[in-house]
């Protein structure tokens, strides 16, 4: 037994709706979406992205031990074993549905603009013994996935929950059916396709929406698009006196590592994050809110999230001759406000390589401004931004180059001993290579 499943064939041709060319009785102990991942015991669901089809690795998969591939009719190629349905995506939800229904541990379930993976982190940390993914697997087929994988004997299931557009998560909730729902914040991470604030709020809003009655939502004090009502308890965070989780005496160190008490029931927890961001003093008391939720002791889910270690290009510290920050995994307007911010108190000059805050339509221009007025009030040296900035390089002060390669030749003519830089921009620009070069350079 290779996955966390006790499943047939018919087993997933039940969950789905769909028709096997098979042996039903064939154990199946894990599903895949990735054809080099396949093992022993697997079932290679093929999916339609916009680079690859999964349809064109299905034989692949089958070939170095699939027990069978899940196909979208019409589109197997002879392929057997196999298991026909409509929508390959549609029963990949429908599977860790069926698998969902398999999981009696509680289920926390985390939403927002932006900290939904640092979130997601302080709580597997903070929580002994739970499942979450180790990396972002927050979309219509990350979400599945992570349900796919958790194992019977997990204390409790964290799912990172993301949303492009308005009916997103909804679509998602036979998979998730929370215990305990968290929204970090709203702001206007994909505004393209959103439109509007209030939109924002109600897409997130539906992981709310969908809590059964007397579950749990976390949601912060400071937030009037999220002061709705639900057939359930809230637990309020942040700074306001009014919030049920306060946080309050935050500092940070010269590598940007928040320290900060968490006032919760009566009770006073001093924390001290490894993870780099004021920002996440907030993520923080969320967690401890959502895992005292489902019964968690305040003092063992502080002591866990001391430990917590942020994803890969999140808030990445690294020092050396001068120090560098890796934030390049993603960007947005709050995010990126929070990581110049950041950098500016951390002692030295400080310089940034920056990309555009993708997916932000009609408010494309005004947020990149906003973006380069805060990098030049905080002082940075120098801005160089990295291909289609709109404006962020003009109103920094600073300086638009054609591509990662000019940028780094740029900056490193710059840079002293003790000095920092900051490196960020939406994933489609991919400056997580300039961040690995820089970090080369400055190594002792």
């Amino acid at each position: 037994m290779t996955g966390p499943l006790n499943w047939t064939l018919a087993t997933v041709a039940s969950a789905t709706g769909g028709v096997i060319d098979g042996d039903p009785a064939m154990p199946v102990h894990s599903i895949s979406t990735d054809s080099r991942a396949v093992e022993p015991g697997s079932v290679f669901v093929a999916i339609r992205g916009e680079q690859h089809d999964g349809h064109d690795f299905a034989a692949d998969a089958v070939d170095v031990g699939a027990v069978a591939a899940l196909v979208e009719r019409g589109s197997h190629g002879g392929l057997v074993p196999r298991i026909e349905v409509e929508d390959t995506t549609t029963a990949l939800r429908d599977l860790a549905a069926h698998r969902r229904s398999e999981l009696h541990m509680p289920v926390v379930s985390v939403t927002g603009s932006t900290g939904k993976t640092s979130t997601k982190d302080l709580l597997a940390a903070a929580i002994p013994g739970s499942w979450a993914s180790p990396r972002s697997y927050n979309n219509e087929i990350g979400v599945p996935l992570t349900v796919l994988t958790t194992p019977d004997d997990a204390t409790a299931l964290v799912i990172e929950v993301g949303s492009r557009g308005l009916g997103h998560i909804k679509w998602l909730m036979p998979a998730i059916r929370p215990s305990v729902a968290v929204i970090t914040n709203l702001g206007v991470v994909h505004f393209e396709t959103f439109g509007s604030r209030d939109a924002v709020a109600d897409g997130k809003w539906e992981l709310v929406e969908g809590l059964s009655e007397g579950a749990t939502a976390v949601l912060p004090d400071d937030e009037p698009r999220l002061q709705r009502e639900h057939p359930g308890p809230t637990v309020t965070f942040g700074e306001s006196p009014t919030a049920l989780v306060r946080i309050s005496g935050l500092s940070i160190d010269d590598e940007g590592r928040p320290s900060f008490e968490l006032r919760s029931c009566g009770r006073v927890l001093s924390i001290s994050l490894a993870m780099a961001g004021p920002h996440n003093a907030r993520n923080a008391a969320a967690a401890l809110a959502a895992a005292t939720a489902i019964g968690i002791d305040p003092e063992v889910a502080a002591s866990g999230m001391s430990t917590a270690v942020g994803s890969p290009w999140r808030m990445d510290v690294r020092t050396g001759r001068f120090t560098v920050v890796n934030d390049a995994y993603n960007a947005n307007p709050t995010s990126m406000a929070a990581a110049l911010r950041t950098v500016a108190a951390m002692p030295g000059r400080t310089y940034a390589i920056l990309g555009e805050m993708a997916e932000l339509g009609s408010i494309t221009m005004e947020e990149h401004e906003r973006v380069g007025l805060l990098a030049a009030d905080l002082g940075f040296e120098d801005v160089i931004t990295v291909g289609p900035d709109h404006g962020l390089a003009i109103a920094a002060g600073g300086q638009n180059l054609h591509d990662a390669s000019e940028a780094f030749d740029r900056l490193v003519e710059q840079l002293r001993d003790g000095d920092v830089v900051l490196v960020k921009a939406s994933r489609s620009v991919g400056l997580e290579a300039v961040a690995e070069r820089l970090i080369e350079v400055a190594a002792p």
